[in-house]
């Protein structure tokens, strides 16, 4: 294992986290499989809203929390102290990357904006996660997941086309931008290492629904029509569907006339 940690390949980054909940732990939580040194700033009472989330709390923590916080190291901050605020500072100052997905104006209200720190560090990478992105109508507005999702139409793609519209499951927003943003510092690694200079890099929520719903909207862009639930199918597939048998739903995955024959004759029905 110690030739493993070795190895990997962000051995020797120091990222700073002040990640609430999924989105900015989960992009910090990358970066730390990476390799690493993930430090997470949290508030001296309660810490992480994550850490609440429960029952159960094994161990005194959410099991959310635990899921996406491995591997990190923890330090309690008060940012409403100016000692702790400058010791921040400076701790970003001796960091590479810094990942936040804090309220909209809550970094610029404690004097850690991308703008000022980047003026101060010019080789440090900034990523900020929100839920309506930086620029625009929506930009100072917070946002969860669930909300963004009925906002951007993913609740009314996913469901049963007789039933009410539903909230995809897991939290894909969430953990889709944190992809975004750890793929974002990953590249903006690589372009300190050409030009010396870091960068600031903003991904939101939204932009991911958008990301997600774009064969969606290219379809409907086309036909003007919107497009059904489909439930567990595909529209433009024939036979991607689950199906009720007497013992349980099954799905069919044949995705093309090749696969289509072949489920043909797995069912022994080789007339279709």
């Amino acid at each position: 294992m110690d030739d493993l940690k070795t190895a990997l390949p962000m051995k020797g980054i120091r990222v700073v986290e002040m990640g609430q909940n999924l989105a900015g732990p989960f992009c910090g939580q990358i970066l730390a499989a990476l390799g690493a040194d993930v430090v997470k700033i949290e508030r001296p009472v309660g810490g992480d809203d994550c850490r609440g989330w429960g029952p159960p709390f094994p161990g005194g923590m959410g099991t959310a929390f635990q899921v996406m916080n491995p591997n990190k190291r923890s330090v309690a901050l008060d940012v409403n102290s100016a000692d702790d605020r400058q010791w921040l500072q400076e701790f970003i100052g001796g960091s590479d990357i810094l990942v936040h997905n804090m309220r909209p104006g809550v970094m610029a209200k404690i004097g850690l904006d991308g703008a000022h720190l980047r003026r101060l560090y010019p080789r440090l990478i900034y990523a900020e996660i929100s839920g309506f992105g930086a620029a625009g109508p929506l930009k100072d507005r917070p946002g969860y997941d669930a909300v963004v999702q009925a906002l951007a139409g993913l609740f009314h793609q996913n469901g049963d086309p007789n039933s009410l519209p539903s909230r995809v499951g897991p939290s894909v927003l969430d953990f889709g931008s944190g992809m975004w943003a750890a793929i974002g510092c990953l590249a903006a690694l690589r372009q300190r290492d050409l030009t010396g200079q870091g960068s600031v890099i903003d991904t939101s929520l939204l932009e991911t629904a958008m990301c997600l719903l774009g064969p969606a909207m290219a379809t409907h862009g086309v036909t003007g029509v919107a497009p059904r639930r489909q439930r567990a199918g595909i529209a433009k597939v024939v036979l991607f569907e689950a199906f009720q048998t007497a013992d349980g739903e099954i799905i069919f995955a044949a995705a093309n006339d090749r696969l289509f024959a072949k489920l043909a004759q797995a069912v022994e029905m080789p007339e279709l």
